[in-house]
């Protein structure tokens, strides 16, 4: 991966911010900083489920987010020195000079969008409804327990798994959080999982299987399809047939493509689905956000689109975060603020919207319950897609990764 490339996987350029919110737009972002807020400041912490030896932990895996704008910088040194995620040149000492410039114009950014992210706030609220369901659905093996574990801020996915190992966990399921697979995201947190064990040269306690990916799942494609479906019902009657679904994942470098990730063609699936699910009701395009450098990336482009539309007098638009299943920056900072509220005026947009993020959606919760519940019965360390590499993969630990994983007696 380029430099470039390898920067921004997860890191957008903030445009300059000025202006009021024009259209709806403005309480929309509102509600939605507010949200935001509300699930950091009230949603508890893991620490608090029940006092009692779990049976069954569910990990789950995410890249999560700094909660303060302290915490930017550590998150973005973890980031760069990730060489799952990208190969820098002198990678030990780029990295840590990248994470040092970039982090004042991070810290920038989330200041935006209330001072920190809410990933670990959505995903505790997310867990607990998750495993209140499972032991209602899954007697024989409850109690669950969920825990968090994020590659680049805490909980750390290696904290996360030495607590479980200390809690007497038997059966350990790493549930990703990326409902389509990517080596960058998923692939990147089960490598974590095996150079734990590798690292301490240790062996599992618990007997581990994985849920690697579920782009296609009935209650997830029910859950995106209600949200759009609630959005389309604020845009005016008479322009409602007329307005144009962009759904919006992040991108990748072709150069990742290239080598055989499946990440596009499970985006695709989704979209697929949620369309088939809408009675494909509106025109839409699967479109990909934050692209930035002079390397090819996968497109067409989030605010590229949302120009070359407006140009073709569709000014009706509804923006949906497919491969994001809880707020974060590039929902409330790049897709609300620089394509929604800068990017929309700036083409005489009509009315941009943003379907809201799954959050803290209840058939969201009792879709990850049933995730688990169909997981556990099927009796299978992990599926069969996560066996097979990239045909292309030049990293030598997903190989090894897989092999742990499949490797595993349930």
């Amino acid at each position: 991966m380029s430099l470039l490339g390898g920067m921004c996987r997860f890191i957008q350029v903030s445009r300059t911010t000025g202006g009021s919110f024009g259209w709806c737009v403005g309480a929309s972002l509102r509600r939605r900083s507010k949200a935001s807020a509300a699930a950091l400041a009230s949603s508890p912490s893991p620490e608090a489920q029940e006092n009692r030896k779990p049976k069954t932990g569910i990990l789950m895996l995410n890249m999560g987010g700094p909660e303060k704008l302290e915490d930017v910088h550590d998150f973005l040194l973890r980031l760069f020195l990730d060489t799952d995620l990208m190969r820098l040149p002198v990678q030990n000492k780029l990295g840590p000079f990248i994470a040092k410039r970039r982090t004042p114009k991070i810290q920038e950014q989330y200041s935006k969008i209330g001072g920190g992210s809410p990933i670990k706030a959505w995903t505790t609220m997310q867990g607990e409804g998750m495993v209140k369901l499972l032991d209602e659905m899954c007697p024989d093996s409850a109690p669950h327990k969920f825990y968090i574990g994020f590659r680049y801020v805490n909980p750390m996915t290696e904290e996360a798994i030495e607590q479980m190992e200390k809690d007497g966990v038997e059966r350990a399921v790493a549930f990703t959080q990326y409902p389509q697979y990517s080596c960058s995201t998923t692939g990147s947190s089960l490598n974590a999982i095996y150079r734990y064990y590798t690292n301490k040269g240790l062996r599992p306690k618990m007997r581990w299987s994985v849920i690697d990916r579920w782009p296609t799942h009935p209650l997830l494609i029910e859950c995106f399809a209600q949200h759009v479906l609630k959005e389309l019902e604020k845009f005016p009657p008479e322009k409602r047939d007329d307005v144009v679904i962009l759904f919006s994942a992040h991108s990748l470098p072709m150069s990742v493509v290239n080598r055989g990730d499946p990440y596009p063609q499970e985006v695709g699936a989704t979209v697929q689905r949620v369309m088939d699910r809408l009675g494909h009701c509106n025109p839409y395009r699967l479109v990909w956000q934050s692209k930035v450098g002079p390397m090819p990336w996968l497109g067409p482009q989030t605010d590229e689109v949302i120009k070359g539309l407006c140009q073709r007098g569709k000014k009706n638009l509804l923006l949906v975060p497919i491969a994001f299943t809880s707020d974060h920056i590039e929902t409330l900072h790049e897709l609300d603020i620089e394509y929604s509220q800068i990017l929309g005026e700036e083409c005489g947009v009509e009315n941009i919207k943003r379907a809201e993020s799954l959050n803290g959606n209840p058939l969201f919760f009792k879709a990850l319950a049933e995730l688990v519940q169909d997981h556990l019965r099927s009796n299978q360390p992990c599926s069969r897609q996560l066996t097979l590499r990239c045909p292309l993969c030049m990293n030598p630990t997903c190989g090894q990764t897989k092999a742990f994983f499949a490797d595993q007696e349930l």
